[in-house]
């Protein structure tokens, strides 16, 4: 997604003006018989709309069952007892996300960025005429529907949000946590996504970041961490000798089922983010980005489960999850430049980071239920200062300067946020809300009634 809105125009004339299909009546030829150069074909202008419209429904839909992914797979990793409290939140996250987005965050983030300095657009409701008239398309420069580019930059902003959810789990509250999703997708997404995504000031300086490591994982990352800090770790995680108590997830089948979805939905993610579908080029793109996104991510996995069982003597299937995706994480600031060993190297470094993040934070007593900031903020920047190894248009120093500038607004911005909820509302739950869990504090139903308290009232 490094490329503003002019130059995704600019993808879809030069798709119209590719050579696309052959003549299909020449694959009839008899055998034996000469055959013919197959005739080429310009695709039409309302060809390439077509296919551009329909690049950004379909990987915007698989990205928006990412939000299931989250679900499943922090649904997985709490205590039964927290269930019910991951899927409200999630789907309380995609809602507020997407009407966020479209009140304030799309503007705020593409409208006139150049205008304000390259530091955020002009706010206010989306709206887009497409080109439409008496039932015919009369030709649009962008080259594709309008409304099919907010859907899949939204689903984006619904990615980041739910990257929080799993980090603070188990002892938030959940109002003053959808506060801070709507402040997140509302403002300091949209404002820090128009500084590159916009054609802001850090794309002038010739930052790179395809589909998001930074933009978007890292900025969940940032944003779980200074929600973390201020809101301490979980009753009974870390003992006054230091040492780590273990807090098993209940349904290691629910987690995984959720990082097969993020894996599938990740396709969605990196290959929409070629912005464009009307020409043979762009399709060629596509395929590529899938090849790579889907070894980098096997990468992770097959690193994470070698390196446990080397570091700890067992297998750690938890890991083994997070190192997928690290992985994807890791290719996603450069999915297309890549080839297949680098692709395999760049997520498995991704792979590498997990296991070795994990505990740094344990050490650090930042509580993190599901490992989403070694995933998303370790890998995140790992993945962004990797562009350079493989796409020649792209210098560590514009990386490091987006990285630095981002993470701090970010961190800076969330704290404040968080710190003000705090003071104000409160974050945390009671030690004896936390006990009996936030299905029953917070929500007053459980997701297991018949396997948990609610069973011995039956």
């Amino acid at each position: 997604m490094i490329r503003t809105k002019s130059q995704i125009a600019l993808a879809a004339v030069a798709g119209a003006a590719a050579v696309a299909l052959a003549d299909p009546a020449l694959a009839q030829e008899a055998a034996g018989e000469a055959v013919a150069e197959p005739a080429a074909l310009p695709v039409s202008a309302e060809t390439a709309y077509i296919f551009n419209t329909l690049s950004f429904m379909i990987h915007g839909f698989l990205v928006m069952f990412m939000a299931a992914g989250f679900a499943m797979l922090e649904g997985g990793l709490v205590r039964t007892k927290n269930t019910t409290m991951q899927m409200t939140k999630n789907i309380g996250i995609y809602s507020f996300a997407g009407l966020m987005y479209w009140l304030i965050g799309y503007n705020l983030m593409y409208n006139g960025v150049g205008d304000m300095g390259g530091f955020f657009g002009m706010p206010g409701p989306w709206g887009a005429a497409d080109p439409i008239v008496d039932g015919a398309y009369q030709g649009d420069a962008a080259g594709y529907a309008g409304a099919s580019d907010w859907f899949f930059q939204m689903v984006f902003v619904a990615t980041t949000a739910s990257i929080v959810s799993g980090v603070v789990a188990e002892r938030i509250k959940l109002w003053p946590f959808l506060i801070f999703v709507i402040v997140l997708t509302g403002v300091i997404y949209p404002i820090q996504g128009a500084w590159q995504w916009g054609g802001g000031w850090l794309a002038d300086a010739g930052f790179s970041d395809f589909a998001g490591s930074t933009l978007v994982h890292s900025v969940g990352g940032w944003a779980a961490l200074a929600g973390a800090i201020l809101l301490g770790a979980r009753t009974g995680k870390y003992g006054p000798d230091g040492k780590v108590h273990p807090i098993p997830g209940a349904n290691l089948p629910l987690a995984t089922l959720g990082t097969f979805i993020l894996w599938l939905g990740w396709f969605g993610f990196n290959g929409g983010s070629q912005l464009a579908m009307g020409s043979a080029i762009d399709v060629t793109a596509i395929a590529t980005i899938y090849m790579n996104t889907n070894l980098a991510a096997a990468a992770g996995v097959t690193v994470a489960m070698v390196l446990t069982q080397a570091i700890y003597g067992k297998v750690d299937l938890t890991m083994a999850l997070n190192g997928a995706l690290g992985g994807l994480v890791s290719i996603t600031a450069e999915p297309l430049a890549p080839s297949p060993i680098m692709a395999i190297l760049i997520g498995g470094i991704g792979g590498v980071l997990v296991v070795l993040a994990v505990p740094t934070l344990d050490k650090l007593k930042i509580d993190d239920v599901v490992g989403a900031i070694p995933v998303h903020l370790v890998c995140g920047i790992w993945g962004t200062l990797a562009v350079p190894l493989t796409n020649s248009g792209a210098n560590f120093g514009s990386q490091i300067l987006g990285i630095v500038s981002i993470g701090a607004f970010v961190f800076v911005a969330s704290f404040i946020v968080w710190f003000v909820l705090k003071m104000t509302m409160g974050i945390r739950i009671s030690d004896e809300e936390e006990a009996i869990g936030l299905d029953k504090a917070e929500l007053g139903l459980e997701a297991y009634p018949e396997f948990g308290r609610g069973s011995q009232a039956l």
